[in-house]
């Protein structure tokens, strides 16, 4: 089996606002003496894992990352509902009897607080009393915590047989039973094991990413610009006001963008307990949805939804490298796609001279010649 598999996708997007800085601006880099245009890893992953083809794809094996776990447990064990319907939004009135809201949110609080509290010490002797503890990361009157985190659905089941617990035997929750809420290893979240978790209150429940995902980068130099736009108001006849209701601005910039995805396909299939089918859907989705999905930003302003033109796809057992020096001078022609194939090709044929194969068979789509097929990448890294 290869460990490493590595994407190389170039992918052209119209003007656009994709990812934007904390001044509303189109993030960007300065790369080979140039500013480019950047996407950055976390907007592009949180695309990727929240589309409805990566849903479908994997449907059951999906995580959630969240703060909110505790205000959730919370209206789970009042209404009686499960955890699981709670997160979905399923609708309930029903209510449980016997359980008041103090303690509803006492429970709710100690769940959340597993996650992300670390324990001071274990002085207690009767396994129901708790580690002490100094500070809390969960507000105990909002239930909200201050770290997010990443829970697989086995944990969320767990939870689950812990609520059915205050709501049917209205007892508390030994230590024991709380602390093995965290799961150590074998996830069955595709995303979680991707893309990796830290919990600093139980180290060993951590998980290493087996995804590296670059930032996407222009391969040509570009130019941000402004788009002026005003709002007219339908109703306004003009006699006293011909003006706009409302004036605004926007900046926007277009850009071809080299991604780079490292993959460590031991790794995936080590975080999710060895199923090699569910490694194997995971990296079918992480490729399509790279290939197809584009992140979310001002989309209803710029409608720039684009597809990966060229994918340059690898699997072996070297150490891998990204190919962005191809693109250190930036591309300047006029036909910018087939110069930035040409650079990628050219810098990966010389790199395999001077290292040695990185690959020993890529997989190539070219949507400019219509070489290749989507579907055969899909195969090629899941194989």
């Amino acid at each position: 089996m290869s460990q490493f598999i590595q994407l190389h996708i170039l992918t052209s997007y119209p003007p656009a606002n994709l990812n934007r800085d904390d001044l509303g601006r189109p993030k960007t880099a300065v790369m080979g003496g140039s500013q480019r245009l950047r996407i950055s890893s976390q907007s592009l992953k949180r695309a990727w894992r929240t589309s409805d083809l990566f849903g479908q794809a994997l449907a059951n094996h999906k995580g959630i990352r969240t703060k909110e776990i505790g205000i959730k447990v919370y209206e789970a064990i009042t209404t009686g509902r499960s955890l699981s319907a709670v997160i979905a939004g399923k609708p309930s009135n029903e209510t449980t009897a016997g359980i008041s809201e103090d303690a509803a949110r006492k429970w709710a609080w100690k769940i959340a607080s597993v996650f992300v509290d670390k324990p001071e010490g274990k002085t207690a002797e009767k396994a129901k009393d708790e580690p002490k503890k100094t500070k809390s990361n969960v507000d105990k009157d909002t239930l909200k915590s201050e770290q997010l985190v990443f829970f697989d659905p086995d944990e969320i089941k767990k939870i689950d047989s812990l609520i059915s617990v205050v709501v049917k035997e209205k007892r508390d929750w030994t230590r024991k039973e709380l602390e093995s809420l965290p799961k150590q290893s074998d996830y069955s979240a595709a995303d979680l094991a991707m893309f990796g978790r830290m919990l600093a209150s139980s180290p060993k429940a951590n998980a290493e990413a087996a995804v590296q995902v670059a930032h996407a980068i222009s391969v040509h130099e570009v130019a941000v610009e402004d788009d002026y736009f005003t709002a007219v108001d339908d109703l306004n006849e003009g006699a006293e006001d011909a003006g706009a209701a409302h004036i605004g601005e926007t900046e926007f910039a277009a850009g071809l963008f080299y991604l780079y995805v490292c993959i460590n396909r031991e790794l995936l299939q080590k975080n999710l307990g060895d199923n090699k089918e569910l490694a194997g859907n995971a990296l079918k989705a992480l490729t399509e949805a790279a290939a197809k999905i584009a992140p979310s930003g001002k989309q209803n302003s710029f409608a720039s939804r684009a597809r990966a033109s060229y994918i340059l796809a690898e699997k072996g057992d070297e150490q891998p490298r990204s190919l962005a020096v191809a693109f250190l001078k930036p591309v300047s022609g006029k036909d910018m796609l087939s110069e930035a194939i040409n650079a990628l090709t050219t810098t990966r044929e010389n790199m395999d001279k001077v290292y040695g194969a990185s690959a020993k068979k890529p997989e190539l789509m070219n949507a400019v010649t219509g070489e290749g097929k989507l579907d055969a990448i899909l195969n090629y890294v899941a194989s």
